[in-house]
């Protein structure tokens, strides 16, 4: 048995539950893995030198143990995320840590524990086999998957699942991700695959989408309301493109931040009409590399008010971190609220605390998404309101320099990667609401 036979099923239009069940599983599948015994390869290196391309490796692995309420999926396609870059460059620090504290939490946990790390934290497939206690989800449905993993065993995790003490992102934080033929995941983490979509579009939304959905919409994170000014950086990236777009839905007024005036470009083709190119601007938030400039801080709030009408910011969508941390504080408005999920230029934030304390501003550290609202993030793709920001496709032989790409900003949106997927625009089973949504689908792809 081979990976082949499994996409000839996937692909024959006949195929049935009872012929996926019927498949015999291969021994071994191809997968993106780092190695653990090259954790050190880029010791001494600036983390811009530090080349994905020489870390990643497309391996033959050992088919995992499937075990209670989990799922085995054949992969047809994935995309990269920050987080497959920062595990391939071995930064802040080596993901076989991660591998090895959970390896220590059960005889299970285990397979985890390996020489060989297989990345990616989104996917787009079909279920091959469910484990005991799986009832929802049965082989043959196609789905996507995010990435939260939850053991639910303490009570902390139930009124919030991402406050679960065993709270791990699938493939950075365990092993057999989605950047292969076949991976391992728990039930609760599938979702219905969208049927306008192909199988690299609907992989590309995941795990940015629902980050963005809980930074920005959900009570967890600002609680988004119609009229609210929300300054976003990087707004046409993988994150912020998500953000862009539920701003815009939401009745929101996005202040989009960019780097370049094709950036600036592929934010007006999204519906966006307030953007700020801060190198076209050369705002330069740091003298040095420990003074910041609040004259600075202050040029960018007054510019921010021209585009709004005289208006402070309500909502400060970070991700960059240490670079823009104390310009955002400052430009928030009274009240206002800074949400960040990640620190992209450094992690040691700095800011004039006068402008959070004496204004009464709050920081909301946001991380991924329960699983309700990755339900909710993709049931708003499934129905046209939000739309993939897929930019390129890559082969599973070119993950590398997929990863490269992200790592040095190459990109615009997200960029995918094909697995068991022979060729693009695969896996479409709505045609007809896809001609409803055919330029958004495509905007990233025709700047």
């Amino acid at each position: 048995m081979t990976t082949k036979d499994i996409l000839d099923a996937i692909q024959s239009p006949d195929s049935t539950p009872a012929d996926f069940a019927a498949l015999p599983l291969p021994e071994s599948y191809r997968a993106i893995t780092v190695h653990k015994d090259e954790t050190e390869m880029f010791a001494g290196l600036e983390t811009r030198d530090k080349d994905p391309r020489k870390s990643i490796h497309l391996d033959e692995v050992a088919l995992p143990e499937l075990g209670p309420g989990e799922a085995l999926v054949a992969v047809m396609a994935s995309s990269v995320n920050y987080n497959s870059v920062w595990t391939s460059i071995f930064e802040p620090l080596s993901t076989f840590g991660f591998l090895e504290r959970y390896g220590r939490t059960s005889e299970l946990a285990k397979r985890h524990d390996l020489p060989y790390h297989i990345i990616g934290s989104d996917l787009a497939g079909v279920v091959l086999r469910t484990g005991p206690g799986v009832n929802s989800w049965k082989p043959g449905d196609e789905v996507v998957a995010h990435c939260l993993s939850v053991e639910l065993e303490s009570s902390d995790g139930h009124n919030d699942t991402m406050l679960d003490p065993e709270q791990r992102i699938w493939g950075f934080e365990t092993n057999f991700g989605g950047l292969a033929e076949i991976a391992l995941v728990k039930s609760n983490q599938l979702m219905p695959k969208p049927g306008h979509l192909s199988w690299e579009e609907a992989a590309a939304p995941g795990l940015v989408n629902s980050t963005a959905y809980r930074q920005l919409v959900s009570r967890n994170g600002a609680g988004m309301k119609q009229g609210d000014n929300v300054l976003i950086w990087g707004a046409s990236g993988g994150l912020g493109s998500y953000a862009t777009q539920f701003a815009l839905a939401g009745g929101a007024n996005p202040i989009c931040v960019v780097s370049s005036p094709q950036k600036a470009e592929i934010c007006r083709a999204m519906g966006a009409e307030a953007i700020i190119d801060r190198n076209a601007e050369g705002y330069k938030f740091w003298k040095d590399e420990n003074t910041q400039d609040p004259k600075e801080w202050k040029r960018f709030g007054k510019r921010i008010r021209e585009l709004t009408g005289g208006e402070d910011i309500d909502i400060v969508f970070e991700h960059p971190g240490r670079e823009t941390f104390g310009a955002s504080v400052f430009v928030t408005r009274k009240g206002g609220t800074i949400t960040t999920c990640a620190s992209t230029s450094g992690y040691m934030h700095e800011y004039d605390n006068r402008y959070l304390w004496m204004s009464l501003k709050r920081i909301i550290g946001s991380h991924f998404a329960n699983y309700r609202e990755a339900w909710e993030a993709n049931r708003l793709i499934a129905k046209g309101k939000i739309h993939p920001t897929l930019s390129k496709t890559y082969s599973l032989e070119e993950t590398g320099q997929a990863a490269y790409d992200v790592h040095r900003n190459l990109h615009q949106g997200k960029v995918g990667v094909l697995c068991l997927a022979p060729e693009e625009g695969l896996g479409v089973r709505d045609e007809e609401m896809r001609a409803q949504h055919i330029d958004a689908i495509n905007r990233f792809r025709n700047i």
